[in-house]
């Protein structure tokens, strides 16, 4: 298997491949090794916690937040397919 290069805007090449083997996207690993290489990984991890469930957001916030990140077909999604997308993207 070729090795996979994901290009000089990853500053954690080593995170952002374990974080792809996992099944991130491209555009989430790069962003979770960027902030590790910025900080520090235990420092990116203790970042987060603010945001609400999707499940406890309304279709209108779901709907906001694929419309921010550019997911495709969101306007016919069910709130389900919504938090899937979002969860996955």
């Amino acid at each position: 298997m070729p090795q996979r290069d994901p290009g000089p805007s990853v500053k954690d090449p080593e995170l952002y491949e374990a974080l792809r083997d996992e099944g991130a996207s491209k555009e989430k690993a790069a962003r979770i090794s960027n902030a590790a290489a910025a900080t520090s990984r235990s420092e990116v991890g203790r970042k987060g916690g603010n945001a609400k469930d999707y499940e406890d957001r309304t279709k209108d916030e779901l709907l906001q937040r694929a419309r921010d990140l550019g997911i495709e077909g969101r306007s016919r999604m069910s709130k389900a397919q919504l938090i899937d997308a979002l969860r996955n993207h």
